[in-house]
Parts: C-alpha cells; sequence; structure tokens
C-alpha cells in the first residue's frame, strides 16, 4: 500500500477537515457564492458551462422524480422512492466522480443514475415489477439498486478491496486509479451491515467513499432519535474520518466529493461524506409524511431547496439567462413525456428469465426447474386449444 501523498492529484484525508469542523458551504439558500476555504480550489474546474449543466442534471431528476411519483398514483407503478430535495447531493457526487468509479446505491439515486448515463425509464422497470435492474451495471458502473438497508455498503467495501487487490489505485493514473462509492441514508448507519462495512473498510483501508445522504428522517423517525453523535462522527471509531457538507449546495458538494475521492484514489484510505440535506416530500408513495412533520420544518427547508439556490446564483452572476432556464423546462416536459409513454408500454418480462441469471454457467437444478416452468406454462396453452 502507497503511504500517503498527492500522488495523481489527491491529498492526505488528514489535511481534510474532520470532527470539529463546521459544515461546508460555498453557495448559500440565497444562492450567494462563499468561499470554500481548503476546499475551494476543487471548485475551480466549475466553469459556467458546467455549472448550468448541473442545474440541468438537477431540473431534469426532479421532472423524472415528479413523474414517477404521478405514474405511481395512476397504477402504473407499484411503488415510487422519492427524491425530491435531495438532487445537488447526488448531482454533486455524480459529477464528481470519474468514469472507472464503481457506484454502490440504495433505491433513492435517480439523479446519480442519470449522471452515469442510465436511462430514466430503466429505473422505473424495477418499480413497475418487470426487471430486477434494469440495466448493465458494468456499462454504467453503477450497481443495481439495494433495497434491503444498509446491505449495499458490504458489497461496495468488499468491491473496493478488490480494486485494492488489482493495484488499481495509487498509480497516478487518472484513467486507472478507482474510488467505490457506497449511497446510504441517515437511517441506515444504524444496521449493522453500516458498521461491519466501517470496520473493513477502516482495517484494511480500502478505497471507499462513504456517501451518506442524511435527509433528516428514517422514514418517520427523526435523526435526533437514530442518534446523539453528529453522523459524519460516525466512522471516527472504526478508522474512517468524516466530513459534512451542505448536501443542498451543488457546489460545494461536488467540491468535497472530489477533494474526497481524488485522496481515496491516491491510497490514502476511505472517506466518509455526510451530504446534509433533506428529504422534502415522502420517505415512498406508500407514506404520509404529515403524520410525523409539521408543515412549518418542511416550509423552512423549502427556502432552501437546492434548484433554487443555483438558479438565482446563474441569473445573479449573468451565467445563464431566461432563455437556459425555459430551455431547460422544455427538455424537462419532453423527457416526461416520453418517460410516461415508455412506462406505460413497457413490456411484461419472459418468466422464463428468471433462470437465466441466477449462475453465470449452466446449472443442473436451475436447468430442471427451468424445464419445468416452461412445460407448466405449455399446459396453459394445451388447455386452452381442449
Amino acid at each position: 500500500m502507497a503511504s500517503p501523498t498527492h500522488v495523481g492529484g489527491g491529498v492526505n484525508v488528514d489535511d481534510l477537515p474532520h470532527v470539529d469542523q463546521p459544515m461546508i458551504q460555498m453557495l448559500t439558500p440565497e444562492g450567494k457564492r462563499v468561499p470554500g476555504g481548503e476546499y475551494e480550489r476543487f471548485a475551480e474546474d466549475l466553469d459556467d458551462e458546467m455549472l448550468r449543466l448541473m442545474y440541468r442534471d438537477m431540473t431534469l431528476s426532479r421532472r423524472v422524480d415528479a413523474e414517477g411519483t404521478a405514474l405511481q398514483r395512476q397504477g402504473q407503478l407499484g411503488l415510487w422512492v422519492p427524491l425530491l430535495g435531495q438532487e445537488a447531493a447526488q448531482i454533486g457526487l455524480g459529477r464528481a466522480t470519474r468514469p472507472q468509479d464503481f457506484i454502490f446505491p440504495s433505491y433513492r439515486e435517480h439523479g446519480l443514475a442519470l449522471t452515469r448515463g442510465v436511462p430514466p425509464e430503466t429505473l422505473l422497470g424495477i418499480f413497475r415489477g418487470v426487471s430486477h435492474s434494469g440495466w448493465d451495471p458494468q456499462a454504467h458502473n453503477l450497481h443495481p439498486y439495494a433495497i434491503v438497508i444498509g446491505a449495499q455498503t458490504l458489497h461496495a467495501v468488499g468491491y473496493a478491496m478488490g480494486v485494492q487487490l488489482d493495484g488499481d489505485i495509487a498509480t497516478g493514473d487518472q484513467d486507472r486509479d478507482t474510488a467505490t462509492i457506497a449511497c446510504f441514508g441517515d437511517g441506515a448507519t444504524s444496521q449493522g451491515e453500516v458498521s461491519e462495512a466501517l470496520t473493513f473498510a477502516g482495517t484494511y483501508n480500502a478505497p471507499v467513499l462513504f456517501f451518506l445522504q442524511n435527509n433528516q428522517w428514517a422514514i418517520s423517525e427523526p435523526t435526533t432519535v437514530q442518534t446523539k453523535a453528529p453522523l459524519h462522527t460516525r466512522g471516527v471509531g472504526f478508522g474512517v474520518p468524516g466530513v459534512r457538507v451542505d448536501g443542498n449546495d451543488v457546489i460545494a458538494t461536488y467540491a468535497v466529493a472530489r477533494a474526497g475521492l481524488d485522496s481515496i484514489r491516491a491510497g490514502n484510505g476511505p472517506l466518509l461524506l455526510e451530504a446534509y440535506t433533506y428529504r422534502m416530500g415522502a420517505h415512498t408513495t406508500a407514506d404520509d409524511p404529515t403524520k410525523y412533520r409539521s408543515d412549518a420544518e418542511t416550509e423552512n427547508w423549502r427556502a432552501k431547496d437546492p434548484i433554487r439556490r443555483l438558479r438565482r446564483y446563474l441569473l445573479e452572476s449573468e451565467m445563464a439567462d431566461q432563455e437556459f432556464f425555459d430551455g431547460v423546462d422544455a427538455e424537462a416536459d419532453e423527457l416526461a413525456a416520453g418517460l410516461r409513454k415508455a412506462c406505460v408500454e413497457m413490456p411484461d418480462p419472459d418468466p422464463q428469465e428468471m433462470f437465466s441469471h441466477v449462475y453465470s454457467h449452466e446449472h443442473a437444478l436451475v436447468s430442471e426447474e427451468s424445464a419445468w416452468h416452461a412445460q407448466y406454462e405449455a399446459s396453459f396453452a394445451e388447455a386452452e386449444a381442449r
């Protein structure tokens, strides 16, 4: 294992602020740009074009999310998991990654999936019940959604340890050095799997970023009930330093994620990044948040809307005009219309496909079960013919 250096633009995690540092912010809720301290240099490549791209990403993500909710309410999806309010956290992280980085999401990372090139309609397939994933994980370096809370953190650490054994960190080659990202929420930190993942990551110095989106509520339980310690400090006892960033600030999230990922790729070990954000909608479409939180709380966070603050900054800095915003809105409407059409016309899968990917090679028992199921299905056609 290489010693901590500044290989390939990385930074030593010891140089990063951790437990006793305040939340990192570069864009206030009013859309004012403020200095980001030692993270400022990681935001330098966010030129006008990149900032407009991230605004577009967030707007399209929100539109996809709204359409997913509407489709569920109309009976086209069995369930939908909204991301409303968390767009900056996901887009900031997504745009800070490199193509070779591998991401293990939970079930709310629709915006992150967009940055990895996953077509939005494939996300709907999971919640429509016609697909277990919908996309090729190797084509997008994005693992399928994990419904079991916290399980993906162990998968991510295992993958990261494999990257480490392959020697794909600390080489100085920006196209080779690889970071692994585990995405999870505040509620998942109470799961044993997350503690186990932190244990292995710290012990083996695994190249993994634990990306914690603290949206304040684990379904109906607030963070204050879940833990007395700030969540970004959770990893310290495992040897995993932590940083807290304003998760509604896409610029700060990008910069801090970029710094952490560079450090991880340089061989400096794991990092826990807490994106402090808020779930403005329901936990899922099966949830009613009015039963456990006040409208005043939600309205207070609505004033910190991540898309609104970036829009104000772009306007006041003259990086974008009304024509640009109108164009993005029109693109979002077109995307939503195409998404709805794709969802309604989505074909049911061939039942035989359930046997196709159980093992990487032919397995006698699976082949036997597949043959029995094919015969069982054929019996219905034979009965109708009689």
